[in-house]
């Protein structure tokens, strides 16, 4: 087992977890999520987080408006689709059974 590649891979799925949880308590737009990520000490760039966007509008879990922004172009106002909230939920049902969060 790549020790590399396993790592890879759990922090692509908590990041998806983290933006959907971000979404989902209000619409945001990209940099605004980047914002809220550096916050909490997970460092994303731009090139990380718009591949994940677009996986998750492709898999109908969230929607975008085009809105002005303050800070220059047109922004994507991104939403999370409340009827497909299985994946939030399954990925909080897994966060919340790991070993070291029963011992807390």
């Amino acid at each position: 087992m790549n020790i590399d590649n396993a790592k890879s891979q759990m922090r692509k799925g908590m990041l998806e977890y983290c933006v959907l949880l971000l979404l989902r308590r209000q619409p945001s737009y990209a940099n605004d999520i980047i914002k809220q990520l550096k916050d909490a000490d997970l460092i994303v760039v731009e090139g990380t987080l718009y591949p994940l966007l677009s996986r998750l509008k492709k898999d109908g879990l969230l929607t975008y408006e085009w809105q002005e922004s303050f800070q220059g172009p047109l922004d994507r106002d991104l939403h999370v689709e409340p009827e497909r909230t299985t994946r939030f939920e399954h990925l909080t049902n897994n966060y919340s059974s790991s070993p070291k969060n029963r011992q807390q």
